[in-house]
């Protein structure tokens, strides 16, 4: 019953494409009862031959003629039809997939983020890809077999009634076997199929964490403790295979014999009976070819058992990614015009786990005023900007905006406000162009380049060969991190925020490329409201205020000058780095 509700979860996909998979299944249904004729015609012309030889006659080829024609007729709309109810198949179904990845793809969109920083990567990848191939396998190749192997069965089973209902009855002795067996292997192989999913995925993780930290790996000759962990996880995986293959594959030995046995009693009651005369050798023929029809689709089902078994493994992990609690978001919409940059903390709270980090946060931001946020690592500073952002939800207070309150507005239309350059400048693969693009699609390309020139970033870029038509690869290669910062920087600012926020955007920058966008991020800065976090101090000195962190609570504020003269943590923080 768990199975058949795993696999239920994929109707809704299938239902808009049910046209094509109704004339595939009738498609299958004319091949079948035109494969089911076949051994009868066969057994036809054998009856003639022999009836004729045994009374010592000349062979009728002018009936043998009209059976051979039949035998062609039928042969070839048995090929025609298996042809078209596998086209139809797979046309319902690569759709059916197609949703169902588009769907993953949607809900990944709509998690919150705190699930997506709680969960591998790689396992996550590996739904939206493994988990979907093993699903698509099964479906490609098991709902057709499955159906056909049905027909097949209840086809040949009344022919087999309709020549003898005595062999019919010797012959069903094998079918209950066949399920009880089948009954037992599933059960016993279903655990492996689904640590076999999970397996992948833990590998697929792996893989992907150490090749993106593959340089770190290098420095601190990390090869033989990671080979090691690999060999663990790829041993487990190893297990789950051996143990879900092995005990699957009994199932083709166990259907064989039955089908073997089934032969040698047919063949030894049935010559009984065609010797008495009461069964015609043709009959015979098409009887045992008929038991062929039976047990070989019994023999399909029992391979695509460990198909659908992984399938089912697949399903589980894809219904657990989608049941997980979409993003609280709600559909009022925040107004189009442009604001003036006004940010208000009113007893904020917030909590990663049962230990608070943000306890009654206060703090009040005018319009246009530059907000530097400095404290130790662990203060929460980022926490800050990320509830800023809504990347996480407070648990009580209000963030207003423009007197707007953060929980009434879409998520989409508040960080529409906003314009933001992380401490790890991410790149997408395409041009620089594209990346620069991606901060505002309505913008022309003339545009771009004379904000970009006013970032003081425009030289760096047409130092490549092909300036803005430079190809980048996933992460930003062949920059250095420094330019891919600089064009992350430029990035944020096409996009006009009222709202800029810089969460340590100059650490990759260094002292040369950071004085020649200064004056550039001066007037950026100008008359827009900005969040500034740096452990650089000597890049915040301009700022109206400084908000010292310390446990989620603010310790200090002021400008630069006053809080040195307070000599207090902002003055011992700005000692330790420029004073020996």
């Amino acid at each position: 019953m768990n199975r058949f509700k795993s696999l239920k979860t994929l109707i809704p996909y299938f239902k808009p494409y049910r046209s094509v998979l109704i004339l595939a299944l009738v498609s299958a249904t004319i091949f079948i009862i035109s494969n089911v004729s076949i051994p009868y015609i066969a057994g036809m012309m054998t009856t003639n031959v022999v009836n004729h030889l045994s009374q010592h006659q000349a062979i009728d080829f002018s009936t043998i003629r009209h059976i051979l024609v039949l035998f062609l007729i039928v042969g070839m709309i048995n090929v025609i039809f298996q042809y078209a109810s596998n086209a139809l198949m797979t046309v319902g179904i690569q759709n059916a997939m197609t949703d169902l990845r588009t769907d993953i793809a949607k809900k990944l969109d709509r998690l919150p983020m705190s699930y997506v920083d709680n969960e591998k990567k790689g396992d996550l990848l590996s739904r939206l890809t493994n988990d979907v191939d093993v699903i698509n396998n099964a479906c490609q190749q098991g709902i057709l077999n499955i159906f056909t192997a049905i027909l097949s069965v209840t086809f040949a089973i009344s022919m087999m009634i309709y020549l003898n209902i005595w062999l019919t009855i010797i012959s069903m002795v094998m079918i209950p076997m066949i399920y009880f067996f089948t009954k037992w292997i599933l059960n016993k192989s279903q655990a492996y199929f689904k640590g076999q999913q999970e397996s992948i995925g833990q590998l697929n993780a792996f893989v992907q964490e150490n090749l993106e930290g593959f340089d770190v790996m290098k420095l601190y000759n990390h090869e033989t403790e990671a080979l090691v962990e690999f060999k663990q996880i790829n041993h487990k995986l190893e297990h789950c295979l051996f143990k879900a293959s092995s005990i699957s594959g009994f199932l083709m030995p166990l259907m064989n014999l039955s089908a073997y046995t089934g032969y040698l009693v047919v063949a030894f009651i049935g010559g009984i009976f065609t010797i008495q005369g009461t069964l015609l050798i043709g009959q015979l023929q098409a009887f045992i070819q008929y038991i062929w029809q039976v047990s070989q689709p019994l023999s399909q089902m029992s391979q695509l058992s460990n198909m659908f078994q992984g399938a089912v493994a697949g399903i589980d992990r894809i219904n657990e990614l989608m049941d997980v609690p979409d993003l609280q978001d709600i559909k009022t919409t925040a107004s189009a015009t442009q604001l003036k940059g006004s940010v208000v903390f009113d007893k904020v709270n917030f909590s990663y786990t049962d230990k608070p980090l943000i306890e009654d946060f206060n703090l009040t931001v005018n319009p246009g005023e530059m907000i530097a946020i400095v404290g130790p690592t662990g203060a929460g500073k980022t926490t800050l900007v990320n509830l800023l952002m809504r990347f996480y939800d407070i648990q009580s207070g209000k963030i207003l905006l423009d007197g707007m309150n953060s929980t009434c507005v879409s998520t989409h239309d508040w960080r529409s406000h906003f314009g933001m350059v992380l401490q790890d400048a991410w790149l997408f693969e395409g041009t620089i162009m594209d990346n620069l693009k991606f901060g505002d699609l309505s913008k022309s390309r003339d545009e771009i380049i004379e904000i970009v020139k006013s970032c003081n970033i425009h030289d760096e870029i047409m130092a490549f060969p092909d300036g803005y038509n430079t190809k980048l690869e996933i992460g930003g290669v062949p920059l250095s991190q420094g330019q891919k910062q600089l064009l992350t920087i430029a990035r944020a600012i096409i996009r006009n925020p009222e709202i800029l926020i810089l969460d340590e955007a100059t650490s990759s920058v260094d002292t040369r490329l950071e004085r020649k966008i200064q004056y550039a991020m001066d007037q950026v800065m100008e008359n827009r409201t900005s969040f500034v976090i740096a452990h650089r101090l000597s890049t915040i000195q301009k700022a109206n205020h400084i908000i010292v962190l310390e446990n989620g609570k603010i310790i200090e504020k002021g400008d630069h000058q006053s809080l040195l003269k307070q000599d207090g943590a902002y003055a011992s923080l700005y000692k330790s780095q420029f004073e020996c």
